[in-house]
């Protein structure tokens, strides 16, 4: 029942204690029980080898999440590349703070089963974002 933080040649400075607190809250909430969840922050193109090599998508994205879980347990891979949360913090005026939170809850949202593929489900989505965001205590999140 551990979360893992690695880096690949990427810079990131997050309180990493206060966010694997604030993941175990939100999965808590959401009444499922967390397994082991690694969260892999890394390059543009590390992650667009990923997408290219696993979901035969050829482009850039912000997160990608590998799904292990079963019904009871939540348990998966989440890459997320730190150069697209930088653009996009900058493309939606926000902080970087903000748009790495947002991006990693995504991720763990996917594992809970939420999807976004119509409209629907990306409204409902974005709106489980905003929740978990505003609990966020942003003194002590760096």
């Amino acid at each position: 029942m551990d979360i893992y933080f690695h880096k690949e040649n990427v810079s990131l400075d997050l309180n990493l204690t206060y966010v694997e607190h604030w993941i175990k809250s939100s999965l808590f909430s959401l009444g499922h029980k967390q397994s082991d969840l690694t969260f892999i922050f890394c390059s543009d193109s590390y992650l667009k080898k990923i997408n290219k090599d696993y979901l035969n998508h050829d482009y850039f994205t912000d997160v990608i999440t590998f799904d292990y879980s079963n019904k009871e347990v939540i348990k998966g891979d989440i890459y997320i590349s730190v150069e697209r949360v930088e653009d996009n913090a900058t493309t939606y005026d926000v902080t970087f703070n903000e748009e790495i939170f947002r991006v990693i809850i995504h991720g763990v949202l996917h594992l809970c089963g939420f999807n976004d593929k119509s409209k629907d489900d990306q409204i409902k989505m974005r709106n489980k974002e905003d929740f978990f965001i505003s609990l966020i205590d942003w003194q002590s999140d760096s």
